[in-house]
């Protein structure tokens, strides 16, 4: 009897041994926890917060602060700069280069090329004065070839309250003006402009447009303008976007987003500031 409690008891034992090693061994055997005593203080790794910045969609009618003075906006065409040259005339009806409407409103005239400058003079209103005379013509087309640097071919209404159409050719001045209105402004969008590809128009604006934006993936993208005065996005960027328009004053306005209805004329609510107000 007293052998058998003898190899109990020595059993017991080593059962107690083993239990207290496998204890001691099992910390060890997961993969990320310290082992109970160890001085190495646990390894902590946080992810940063992902961010992202991006252009706040603008309301639908916001002015911007206008740009540095000095920033190359106004062309060949510049605010309170008289121009010298020379007036001819033709039977206008508003259409030509500038790709308008033929309108009712006989003031209008043909920019001669160089002042043209890719369809930037288009929309403009000047004043003219001929020998103590003036009126005030917006220009809707393109004067070429003889047509000289300075020169304006006006509408056969215009040219008569100037001189005698007898006389066919007479020296004038010019200079940009910003006129009264009561039209606001609006957009078009080109023949055949989809989501993949569009060309967008301004009218009636006050203010030559020096500049167009259209808002696409957060951010805005300059359109690059054609002779014949439509923006073009050529890969669909921003086509139905948030549009916005700055005159060559630096007068930004924003125009929330329109439908792509290719020769629609869709009004606004904004138009440029007079200049000088």
């Amino acid at each position: 009897m007293r052998r058998t409690r003898l190899l109990l008891f020595v059993l017991l034992a080593l059962l107690v041994s083993v239990a207290g090693v496998v204890v001691l061994r099992d910390p060890q055997s997961v993969a990320g926890i310290p082992v109970a005593g160890s001085s190495a203080a646990p390894t902590t790794t946080t992810t940063p917060p992902v961010t992202s910045t991006t252009t706040p969609v603008p309301s639908p009618t916001t002015t911007t602060a206008k740009p540095q003075v000095g920033a190359p906006l106004a062309g060949r065409i510049k605010p309170g700069e008289p121009r010298q040259g020379v007036a001819t005339f033709y039977d206008s009806d508003g259409g030509g280069a500038c790709s308008y409407d033929p309108g009712p409103d006989p003031l209008t005239a043909a920019m001669n090329e160089a002042d043209y400058e890719g369809s930037a003079a288009c929309g403009a209103h000047v004043l003219v004065q001929a020998g103590g005379k003036s009126i005030t013509v917006r220009i809707t087309n393109l004067c070429p070839a003889p047509c000289r640097p300075g020169q304006l071919d006006l509408s056969a209404e215009a040219f008569a309250m100037l001189a005698a159409p007898v006389k066919g050719e007479i020296p004038i001045s010019w200079t940009l003006v910003s006129p009264e209105t009561a039209k606001k402004i609006s957009i078009r969008y080109k023949t055949g402009s989809s989501q993949y590809w569009c060309g967008i128009q301004v009218l009636d604006h006050r203010n030559p447009v020096a500049r167009l934006e259209v808002q696409a993936g957060g951010q805005w993208r300059q359109l690059k303008r054609f002779e014949y005065n439509y923006f073009l996005s050529e890969n669909g960027a921003g086509c139905g976007g948030s549009v916005a328009v700055t005159d060559v004053h630096g007068e930004r306005l924003v125009v929330n987003a329109l439908p792509v209805k290719p020769d629609a004329v869709q009004p606004t609510n904004v138009q440029f500031t007079r200049a000088g107000q």
